[in-house]
């Protein structure tokens, strides 16, 4: 009999991308539609990443290396070392994109039933490489209030289990832009290595850092050599998002032995997208320091309008370009659907990104929307006077 399997019965759609529908629909009414739901910056790639591409002499596109092309990971052991990473190249392998990279090492870390400990909210997606996976996410839940900052770590303590295999932490953090310290990262350290387990890094807004104090990569915890596994990609560092590019680094020989097999087993990560992030190592401080000044001006600019919207409340993050806001509203996936369906100011509308999705536990969320200040500040500008007059307009507003 004809049917589909359990698991992609169970495989959740995207609280990203599962509007796109209403967003098209409102596009095809004339309808312009500021997208605010998704990390896909508007800043130009860089042209060295770009030129790399044009300029390749290959005249046949051949399968690379599973580890990934040599003079790539050569380079990026380089860049890890200007940014106080002490890693060789075959303690790197490149991977389809960050997913394709915490999806290996999922499996590499945990059988099914094993459980990974998370901070909520934390990326979407994570949510389904564990159920690939058959991990058991484990969420410690954080407050707008405070930030979303880690709470102390006895209390993360309480949640480790026989069954613990693993924490996994982004930093900094999508969806809240939250930039984790020196002092906390160093404390959940002292965790993994006390109960011996993993450590999995999430590192890929490493550049998107608004403090004076550098990123801290947990790569660099004292002791914990054998515990940290970091992910990466190019995806956002360089705004390169179509290549699909990432990669999977430690010093633990076992772990990265294992990501090999499996880097075997699909072959190879895209040619000519690590052609392109080859090039892009090449990129100037200069680009750096213009964009992280744009994402400032673009955070500050936000930031400040959403606080001054009756009813809602955003942190300032520090870090990446996502905001977690609370909103006067019943329900965030029904008031996301009515801003496309139903909504419309001056011909313009916006699109949000609920954030119960971003949670674990159900209830989570349903009066918060994951805001990207991913559009210059002129379109920032027309969103946030379409979400000002949307709260005021919407059926199911709570003040």
């Amino acid at each position: 009999m004809l049917g589909i399997s359990e698991l992609s019965k169970k495989m959740p759609a995207s609280p990203i991308r599962k509007l796109v529908p209403f967003a098209d629909a409102a596009k095809k009414r004339g309808t312009k539609v500021y997208h605010l739901n998704i990390g896909q910056p508007d800043i130009d790639s860089p042209k060295e990443a770009i030129d790399a591409v044009k300029n390749t002499k290959l005249t046949l596109v051949s399968y690379p290396h599973s580890a990934g092309i040599e003079s790539y990971r050569k380079g990026l052991a380089g860049y890890y070392q200007q940014v106080g990473i002490d890693l060789s190249c075959d303690e790197i392998i490149v991977t389809e994109g960050g997913s394709e990279a915490l999806q290996i090492i999922l499996n590499i870390c945990c059988n099914p039933g094993d459980e990974v400990i998370v901070f909520e909210p934390f990326y979407t997606n994570y949510n389904t490489f564990a159920l690939i996976s058959g991990v058991k996410f484990v969420p410690i839940p954080t407050s707008i209030e405070s930030g979303f900052a880690l709470p102390p770590m006895s209390e993360i303590e309480k949640y480790i289990t026989p069954r613990t295999k693993a924490i996994l932490l982004n930093n900094p953090g999508n969806p809240t832009g939250t930039l984790y310290s020196r002092e906390a990262i160093l404390e959940i350290g002292e965790i993994v290595k006390k109960h011996s387990i993993y450590l999995l890094s999430d590192e890929v807004y490493r550049e998107f850092c608004y403090t004076d104090t550098p990123h801290f990569s947990c790569m660099n915890i004292p002791g914990a050599e054998q515990n940290v596994v970091l992910i990466d990609s190019v995806s956002k560092r360089y705004s390169l998002c179509g290549v699909r590019i990432g990669c999977i680094a430690s010093h633990n020989k076992e772990v990265m032995s294992a990501v090999l097999r499996f880097a075997q087993a699909r072959l190879c990560a895209p040619a000519l997208g690590q052609i392109a992030g080859e090039g892009a190592l090449a990129t100037p401080k200069e680009y750096f320091d213009a964009v992280k000044a744009e994402y400032i001006a673009r955070r500050d600019y936000m930031i400040a309008r959403l606080n001054k919207m009756e009813g809602v409340y955003s942190p300032l993050p520090m870090g990446a370009f996502y905001t977690i806001a609370r909103l006067p509203i019943d329900d965030s996936d029904k008031f996301a659907q009515w801003l496309l369906e139903s909504f419309s100011h001056n011909g313009q509308t916006v699109m949000v990104a609920p954030a119960a999705g971003f949670y674990a536990t159900k209830g989570k969320g349903t009066n918060e929307v994951r805001i990207a200040y991913v559009l210059k500040t002129d379109d920032l500008k027309n969103a946030m006077d379409c979400l000002e007059i949307a709260l005021k307009q919407y059926p199911g507003r709570t003040l």
